[in-house]
């Protein structure tokens, strides 16, 4: 091979690599955020609001790379799961009927960027009408939520979608399944994944009522420590000089945070959380005027989640504490003069409910070996 090829070569490798998870610098709760969302879909995604320049895109597309390839019928537009036959699209459904055996294939879990310009019909695929009534064929060009299924789907500056496209994608993430209707024709496939979104709150806002469907929120702020910031221009620079070299010299952690989330989500079904856990999270959006009861079912799946990727069979109090404020900081009853509501009202009512263990106990960072 001639040194031009191999320059292209690089360059290709290049354009293809992500920045690697393991190797970004501070911003613990993020990076956990996502990796229990991994590890739990039900948890319902997780919504990053903060400064410019904060690695929220970087750390979501940076997922791409950590997580582990799936299995998928071979050929379906929807990365339909050859395992569950009930989530099957209708294709797949038919292929199956005529096969007890589907050929299979691996892929790359999906990570789909929604440009903020998309229309209900780019999201949601489009039926040809035309060649329905010409044809009598059920065509159907697909949106980006069949391209999510079982992945990612990834809104940046998300405050600044509209708001009725918002309320459309949390309500497909929370069913599982788009259908499109039109002119008396229905198209319905699987569309399960995590919605990531983020953005900056100086741009605008989400509604409460939006806020409250996504599972997490994560406020990410620029990092002030001086070491920390020589280290991540350190680290951009060795990537964008050449990215993969930067790739390999951090395999060995991305290998391992790898095994751990996929051992995490095998035992997550083993994880138990004992009543009178429950009981103290109850009391804890009690105490806290939590509206509805997503406050409660989003600590106890995170909980479980964190407990998984540790290793552990059961939650205990510390798991509850560190996830606390990513569950509840936007469900709180807005005051006037806060953004996002306020942590330390979380943490006195933690205080109070969650007496026998310091907050300063067992650090982040730590517990979670990110």
């Amino acid at each position: 091979m001639n040194r031009r090829a191999k320059s292209l070569n690089s360059i290709k490798l290049s354009e293809r690599a992500n920045y690697p998870f393991t190797a970004i610098v501070g911003q613990e709760s993020m990076k956990l955020a996502l990796i229990l969302n991994v590890i739990d879909p039900l948890i319902g995604g997780i919504l990053i609001m903060g400064h410019r320049g904060t690695g929220k895109s970087t750390a979501v597309r940076a997922l791409a790379d950590l997580l582990p390839e799936i299995t998928k019928i071979k050929g379906c537009k929807y990365n339909c799961d050859p395992k569950s036959k009930s989530a099957l699209c209708e294709e797949c459904r038919k292929r199956a009927a005529k096969s007890n055996r589907l050929q299979v294939e691996k892929a790359s879990v999906p990570v789909v960027d929604l440009p903020l310009g998309s229309t209900e019909d780019r999201i949601c695929g489009t039926i040809d009408i035309e060649r329905a009534l010409l044809d009598g064929v059920k065509s159907f060009e697909t949106g980006l939520l069949a391209k999510a299924n079982r992945g990612f789907l990834y809104i940046d500056e998300v405050n600044l979608l509209e708001d009725h496209l918002v309320d459309l994608l949390l309500d497909v993430a929370a069913s599982g399944r788009n259908i499109v209707e039109r002119e008396g024709i229905s198209v319905a496939h699987p569309a399960k994944f995590v919605l990531v979104g983020s953005g900056n709150p100086e741009e605008g806002e989400l509604r409460p009522q939006l806020l409250d469907r996504f599972g997490l929120f994560v406020e990410v702020e620029t990092i002030y420590d001086l070491e920390q910031r020589i280290e991540i221009v350190k680290r951009r620079e060795a990537f964008e000089r050449d990215s993969e070299a930067f790739a390999k010299a951090n395999e060995s952690d991305q290998r391992d945070l790898r095994q751990r989330i996929v051992s995490a989500q095998q035992c997550l079904d083993k994880v138990a959380i004992e009543h009178s856990v429950l009981r103290k999270i109850a009391e804890l959006c009690i105490a806290l005027k939590i509206d509805g009861h997503r406050g409660e079912l989003t600590i106890a799946r995170a909980s479980c989640a964190l407990a998984a990727f540790e290793g552990r069979d059961s939650v205990n109090e510390g798991d509850v504490r560190q996830v606390a404020q990513m569950c509840l900081r936007h469900r709180l009853r807005k005051d006037p003069l806060e953004s996002y509501g306020s942590s330390a009202r979380i943490e006195q009512a933690l205080e109070r409910i969650f007496p026998d263990q310091e907050p300063e106990a067992i650090p982040a960072k730590r517990r979670s070996g990110i």
